[in-house]
């Protein structure tokens, strides 16, 4: 069987966590597949995994994992492998379903690979994964008697499989001080213009240095407003202290999935890409037809961001838009 470690959020598992169950699908070979969840509204995420081929669902009962515990949730992996001799362990190669697959992997001595796009039954598994920020793609085999993986966000499809109701079983993980010296004790809502979340805008319009300084948002600010989208910045912005951390796009900051998304001032370094690799379409608006962007967009304008974004508004409020 495989087990795969399930993040989620008011009651629903994260897209991620049903992408990573949709690649181990491939891999259990009809073997039943479980999983782990914990914290609050953890049994009313797990109802709906059965949809997805989950034929069980562990829900891990304990006053410290009302919130994000990595070292807990490790035991509480490592629980489960004693007891259910798992032949693989995933989880979404999320920041968080990263560290806890890296804390399982240190506690029980496990081989780990990291950012999976596909795997291949067998002993030893064979898995591809993204390498230095999404530039290469590696091919590795992994020995050892529990594999564990995370699988890349946005590079499978959840797809429901048509399976009955999950089974719920609760447990009580055994936990010692030692497990919760790191937790999350706060969380504070980042506010998003025009509420929208980055991470889950269907537009996201991006601006670089290009942009020129703070008030050169203005134009991508009011064209993302009038689709119902979310702005996004490159790390030299951030690191100019233009925009928030919140706003990058990129291998350290936010990686998008949008419909579409618009790139303006931004030269696409490999960094940038493996932020959004997931795009469904990427225009890029730049005065460099050069730019590494240009070769990875599947639309290109090469002019200046502060002519072409306001034209894009114009005519979308010709067309009614907004």
């Amino acid at each position: 069987m495989t087990l795969v470690y399930v993040e989620h959020q008011d009651g629903r598992p994260d897209d991620a966590s049903l992408q990573a169950i949709a690649l181990v699908r491939e891999i259990t070979g009809g073997a039943p597949l479980h999983a782990l969840l914990a914290g609050p509204g953890a049994e009313d995420a797990a109802a709906g995994l059965g949809a997805h081929g989950v034929a069980t669902a562990h829900i891990a009962e304990h006053e410290a994992l009302a919130s994000h515990a990595p070292v807990a949730l490790a035991r509480c992996i490592g629980e489960l492998i004693e007891r259910l001799s798992p032949a693989a362990v995933a989880a979404a190669g999320s920041e968080r379903g990263n560290e806890v697959l890296a804390h399982a992997a240190a506690l029980g001595d496990l081989p780990l690979a990291a950012n999976c796009v596909a795997a291949e039954a067998g002993d030893p598994l064979t898995v591809t994964r993204i390498r230095w920020g999404g530039s290469l793609l590696e091919d590795a085999r992994l020995h050892g008697p529990v594999k564990l993986l995370t699988v890349a966000p946005h590079t499978v499809e959840a797809a429901e499989v048509g399976a009955g109701p999950a089974t719920l079983e609760r447990f009580t993980p055994s936990l010692a001080d030692a497990d919760l010296v790191v937790r999350v004790v706060e969380t504070v809502e980042q506010s998003s213009e025009g509420g929208v979340n980055l991470a889950d805008a269907r537009f996201v319009v991006s601006c670089g240095r290009g942009a020129g300084s703070p008030e050169g948002f203005a134009p991508a600010e009011e064209l993302a407003a009038l689709l119902g989208g979310a702005v996004g910045c490159s790390r030299a912005v951030t690191i100019a202290g233009w925009r928030s951390h919140t706003d990058q796009v990129g291998q350290t900051g936010t990686k998008i999935a949008p419909e579409v998304y618009l790139a303006c001032g931004i030269s696409g370094a490999t960094q940038h890409m493996a932020g959004c690799k997931g795009a469904k379409r990427i225009i890029a608006v730049n005065v460099d037809p050069e730019a590494p962007i240009i070769a990875n967009a599947d639309y290109a304008v090469i002019g200046d961001l502060h002519e072409v974004i306001p034209a894009i508004t114009a005519e979308l409020r010709k067309a009614g838009a907004g």
